[in-house]
């Protein structure tokens, strides 16, 4: 077998090794294809010296430049070379043990032969050691003069020659090693040349084992691995994670030398360009603010506007390009030449065009409407810009915030919107002052200047959400906004300049009244959105919503159709709701379904007519149903009529005698405070009248009052039902029967008088949907059943009552109920 050949590196490369660190300073090594390095190893004794290392780990062939410092080691590698006796080389576990035993070494290690000692120029003692073959420790049997001990010698499973997967691995390995070599540092061609020659498996495979950059332990591990193709797959797995790594760190190192580069490239053009402003005398931004003069002069706004302008557009040119208020007085300098100041589109005042437009996008909303036209109608004739202040009220969803874009278009005026829920910062309004970093202005200017005129319809919605905190009052702030008086000359902080608010159009939106400031409120003329009826949300889904869905799912007109009784089935059992919302929503649903299966079979799909009877399929469960009438054969059941937020509804009054000590009224129902004190004043007025309804006095010392409003879970209140309650109880102490088909509504007094209550078009529409055909009201209501339109009243007999022993007339027969309490 042919003896190793090593070749040397000079010896300075030796200079900085250590050997806590397992840096390997590689030493060429030339072999035959087939030398396992076991030349030797058959004069191995019995015991054999042991060397511990620390923190280094030798491969079978590979050799290894190692320190010697310990005095135990010394004498160990100095006997070793004149004797020249084989070595047992082990890795101990932690590297800072000085005196290491048994215990503190790894258990598998390598037989290696000292090739040679250096004495370094600083006094250490370099070994160059050669692997032969792993060993398997059993036994320490001494520690003096050094360590010795027992082993038992461990072959490598070799693979077939004519595995081509082996072949690839080894491949593999070579170029992943020289790229791991170049990625380190710049590696000696030599070794190079030799790696990628060198045909010894084992070689190739310890040596790439023995330079790869990782832990002491994980090298122990593969050091362990006998099978040669299983120690090649691990190797291969940590030099792709090692070079990924080296790849990373590279890549880091490149981005921020790239960043200082760029820094120092920046810093260095800045400080020639301040030095070719200082050589011309000027500012290299001249061109630019000549360009705002030239626009400057095109301008149609006040003197004093031009003026202040001027000043600070000299105050920008005098500035240098790199100070911090630079870029500040450029941006307000900006802002002051964008307002549209004294810029106005044209009004149509053509009326019956706005009235079209208004019909077209909204249904109903008649009083809206109105007042819109009559808007037009002065600015036609005075030929004055001045706007009114809106607030359109009302419940979700019935159109207040799509009414704006309405007008605006009825009008030919631009349209701007600001939200104002949430709203707590009265900077927001007013606009920061420059002295502030990041200052801008309120949001009342920066929409004047993205609508490009001083005459826009302005929406401020959700007017009544607007909150306060330390940071001041928005609420408060809105006050010169929406006051005629005082918004021609409105003072934004950041512009600092009077703006001229007259001319826009305002229009606020608000669900509830009640948490708008009253000096706000005071500046505002307000319009209430009801809420719709049943009929008019059955025409807005015909004209508005339905084309709307069917337009933005992608179906045509052909292929679907909606009647109006589905329609109005929807309305009924799908939603509760004063808008339209909610409406919108399920009518979307039922076509999502529909290009379903437009779109699974576009071929066989037949036009759709959905049907009420479909409506399950489509929609699911009927999730609300109404109160329906339920005739009059119980004596003390009454129909009254109530007003909710999503309309109109019929509610029942019930009272019932029991026998008892002393009169006791018990009120059930989930009743107001209001409604519990009608209940009282009801019984109490019965009680004082009880001769003039022929109701025998001692009823009222022996039996006990009970009044009950069904659907107790759902809070109730208002005066609206006394006029019911004391109908309930006469008819109750009398055992009269109530008229058929008859509901009424009305707050009662202590003497008797009827007096008018509110939600009456909500009331009327809810009772001839439950199928009641007379209605009993107060003489005041009238006005109300006048406003409404008559195709929705057909069907109806209104009675008109002053006091309630008209309403008593009115509502009882003389026919009483088949068992009769007494």
């Amino acid at each position: 077998m042919k003896k190793n050949k090593l070749r040397m590196l000079p010896e300075d490369t030796y200079d900085d090794m250590d050997d806590n660190i397992g840096m390997v300073v590689p030493i060429l090594t030339e072999c035959d294809i087939d030398d396992d390095f076991s030349d030797g190893l058959e004069k191995l004794g019995s015991e054999i010296p042991l060397l511990p290392l620390r923190n280094m780990v030798l491969f079978p062939g590979v050799a290894m430049p190692v320190m010697v410092g310990r005095p135990k080691s010394l004498r160990l590698i100095k006997e070793a070379v004149q004797k020249k006796k084989l070595i047992a080389v082990v890795c101990q576990k932690e590297k800072d043990t000085e005196e290491p035993e048994q215990e503190d070494l790894f258990n598998i290690g390598v037989i290696a032969e000292v090739i040679r000692i250096l004495e370094m120029p600083d006094g250490t003692t370099t070994a160059i050691l050669q692997g032969k073959r792993r060993f398997l420790l059993n036994e320490v049997t001494a520690t003096e003069p050094y360590l010795k001990a027992r082993i038992t010698q461990m072959t490598e499973t070799m693979p077939g020659k004519s595995d081509r997967e082996f072949e690839a691995l080894i491949s593999t390995i070579k170029d992943l090693t020289i790229k791991m070599l170049h990625a380190i540092s710049d590696p000696p061609r030599d070794l190079v040349f030799s790696i990628r020659n060198n045909q010894n498996v084992i070689y190739l495979i310890n040596f790439s084992c023995c330079n790869i950059l990782t832990s002491a332990s994980e090298k122990q591990e593969l050091l362990s691995i006998g099978d040669l193709k299983d120690r090649a797959y691990r190797l291969l797995f940590i030099l792709n994670r090692e070079y990924q790594l080296l790849e990373l760190k590279a890549s880091i190192q490149l981005k921020t030398q790239e960043d200082i580069n760029k820094q120092q490239k920046e810093y260095f053009l800045q400080q020639q360009m301040k030095a070719i402003q200082e050589e011309l005398g000027g500012n290299i931004n001249d061109l630019e603010i000549k360009e705002l003069r030239e626009k400057a002069k095109k301008k149609k706004w006040p003197a004093a506007v031009a003026e202040t302008f001027e000043k600070e557009l000299s105050k920008l040119e005098r500035l240098h390009p790199q100070s911090p208020d630079y870029s500040m007085q450029t941006q307000y300098v900006q802002t002051i030449i964008n307002l549209p100041w004294e810029e106005y589109s044209k009004d149509n005042f053509n009326l019956t065009h706005a009235q079209k437009v208004l019909d077209h996008d909204h249904y109903g909303l008649e009083k809206v409407k109105e007042r819109i036209i009559e808007h037009l109608a002065v600015l036609k004739l005075k030929n004055d810009l001045r706007a009114p202040i809106i607030c359109l009220y009302g419940p979700p969803g019935v159109g207040k915030t799509s009414l704006g874009k309405s007008i605006a278009k009825a009008l030919n005026r631009k349209y701007v919107r600001v939200s104002l829920g949430g709203l707590h910062d009265e900077a927001e309004i007013r606009g920061h002052r420059r002295t502030y970093i990041g200052a801008m202005p309120g949001r009342i200017i920066q929409n004047i200047q993205k609508a490009g005129t001083s005459n826009p319809v302005f929406v401020l919605d959700e007017i009544d959400k607007v909150s306060n905190d330390f940071k001041g009052d928005p609420s408060s702030a809105l006050l010169e906004v929406l006051d005629p008086e005082q918004n021609n000359a409105f003072h934004d902080n950041y512009l600092d300049i009077d703006y001229d608010l007259s001319k826009v159009m305002f229009i606020a939106t608000a669900n509830d009244l009640n948490t708008i400031a009253q000096p706000l409120l005071d500046r505002m003329e307000l319009i209430e959105v009801n809420g719709y009826i049943l009929e008019e949300k059955v025409e807005i889904a015909t004209h508005h919503l339905v084309p709307k869905q069917i337009e933005a799912h992608g179906i045509s007109r052909k292929q679907i159709s909606i009647p109006r009784k589905t329609l109005q089935a929807i309305v009924e059992s799908y939603t509760r709701e004063s808008g339209v919302r909610e409406l919108d929503k399920k009518i979307a649903k039922i076509m999502r379904k529909v290009a379903r299966k437009l779109a699974t079979d576009e071929s066989s799909f037949t036009p759709v007519t959905i049907k009420p009877a479909d409506l399950v399929d489509y929609l699911g469960q009927v999730e609300y149903t109404r109160d329906k009438y339920q005739g009059n054969d119980y004596a003390g059941v009454v129909t009254g009529l109530a007003w909710t937020t999503v309309g109109g509804e019929i509610l029942f009054v019930e009272s019932s005698l029991s026998k008892g000590k002393g009169s006791k009224l018990t009120i059930t129902g989930n009743l107001g405070d209001v409604m519990k004190e009608s209940a009282i004043l009801a019984l109490e007025y019965v009680h004082s009248h009880a001769d003039q309804f022929g109701i025998n006095e001692e009823l009222f010392e022996n039996w006990n009052v009970h009044i009950h409003v069904p659907e107790g879970a759902i809070p109730k209140d208002g005066p609206s039902a006394g006029v019911t309650m004391v109908t309930s109880l006469v008819s109750s102490f009398t055992q009269r029967k109530v008229n058929k088909n008859l509901a009424m509504t009305g707050e009662i007094t202590l003497r008797g008088k009827v007096l008018p209550v509110g939600g009456i078009k909500e009331k009327i529409l809810a009772a001839k949907r439950a199928g009641i055909t007379n209605l009993i009201l107060c003489k005041d209501n009238k006005k109300d059943i006048d406003d409404i339109n008559p195709d929705y009243l057909s069907g109806l007999t209104f009675h008109y009552v002053d006091d309630i022993t008209e309403v008593i007339r009115l509502a009882l027969s003389d026919e009483k109920v088949d068992h009769p309490l007494f």
